[in-house]
């Protein structure tokens, strides 16, 4: 199937600093892609390229298969035939709820125009607020007014910054829900921009991560959170428990036990990660033994935080403090002692960044 959109070897540059530096990616009908990222790391500014509120230094942006920006030839953002939606929905107060879906229906006669932005919010179940304006409506339903204005022009293309960050958490979920079905249903392309890893687990068909301009890590939700390419992308979707060992024969002996395969060279200091619900409490006794530091409800779970006996477990020498999250309700107290056990299968294995010089031999 033909991408929708694409993006080859784009690269951008903002007054001798590289913003974006040869991002590629395509994609189909009715997937959802996200761009997932810090601060700062440049998703922002390859949407902008790919909605050409931005022109690309290097590289070819095409939507249908049709150059939008390669250097030579640039199209400009209206005639790109995209949506776009932001996160302050950037309706216009002055126009009534019809009217701001209808704004960007050129070509039509106002009647045409008033017709299509109808059946636009009746699709989102808002047609009874078509005389309205966008003051008198709540976050939610301002947000479904700027879909419905983005869905208006019928684009194979939707490109959306943040779009839900300005809801709260229950109307967000409801709200993202509603849009991307409405957009996969009409086979469109969906280039997603967020910060927060759980959103975009939720309703990517892929995810690429971003860190300092670059893609670092394309796969699906599963393929991100269970096969992480390095401790950058490990991290940003969850806490991690992290322990030093030496890379043994194939396999390395840890505070937890022995780990297998270990893909280095013997020698090789490494660190193994573990995110906090692959720990299990258990009896004293019955693995590493550990002090309750604190005890926390996290709805159906609780987080507990254990300092182990051993101080050698950290680079630094320093207490190790392991956080384990169970589900259900135990909540040891502070200060009482218990055992912690590890799922080593859910292992992350990575070679350490700073390694021990090797003395010729």
């Amino acid at each position: 199937m033909a991408a929708r959109l694409s993006l080859q070897s784009v690269s951008k540059s903002f007054n001798g600093f590289p913003a974006v530096i040869s991002v590629s990616f395509e994609i189909a009908p009715g997937e959802v892609f996200c761009l997932l990222g810090p601060s700062g790391c440049g998703k922002s500014t390859t949407l902008r390229l790919a909605a050409g509120l931005e022109r690309a230094d290097a590289g070819l942006i095409t939507v249908n298969g049709a150059a939008v920006d390669d250097g030579c030839r640039y199209v400009p953002p209206e005639k790109r035939k995209v949506g776009l939606m932001f996160q302050d929905f950037a309706l216009f107060p002055h126009l009534t709820v019809g009217e701001n879906v209808a704004f960007g229906l050129n070509g039509f006669d106002r009647h045409l125009r008033m017709k299509i932005a109808l059946e636009e919010l009746e699709k989102v179940s808002l047609s009874r607020f078509s005389k309205s304006y966008p003051h008198e409506l709540s976050g939610g339903e301002q947000q479904r007014v700027a879909l419905a204005r983005a869905l208006a022009p019928s684009p194979s293309v939707m490109l959306m910054d943040e779009p839900f960050s300005g809801l709260d958490e229950r109307l967000r979920e409801t709200v993202r829900a509603e849009t991307v079905r409405a957009l996969k249903a009409r086979g469109t392309a969906i280039l997603i921009v967020t910060h927060d890893p759980e959103e975009a687990l939720q309703i990517a068909d892929r995810i690429a991560v971003m860190r300092e301009g670059r893609i670092v890590q394309v796969g699906s939700p599963e393929d991100i959170y269970d096969r992480p390419r390095d401790p950058h992308v490990a991290r940003f979707f969850s806490e991690l428990n992290t322990v030093h060992a030496v890379a043994g024969q194939g396999s390395s002996d840890t505070l937890f036990g022995r780990v297998e395969p270990v893909q280095w060279p013997k020698g090789t200091r490494i660190e193994i990660m573990l995110r906090p619900q692959f720990l299990h409490l258990a009896d004293l006794g019955d693995g590493i033994a550990g002090v309750v530091r604190d005890s926390r409800l996290l709805g159906d779970d609780c987080l507990i935080e254990v300092e182990v006996d051993r101080p050698d477990v950290t680079e630094a020498g320093e207490p190790l403090i392991l956080k384990a999250r169970v589900h259900g309700r135990h909540l040891p107290a502070p200060g009482s002692r218990v055992g912690v056990n590890a799922d080593l299968s859910h292992a992350f294995v990575f070679p350490c960044s700073h390694q021990p010089e090797r003395v010729p031999a």
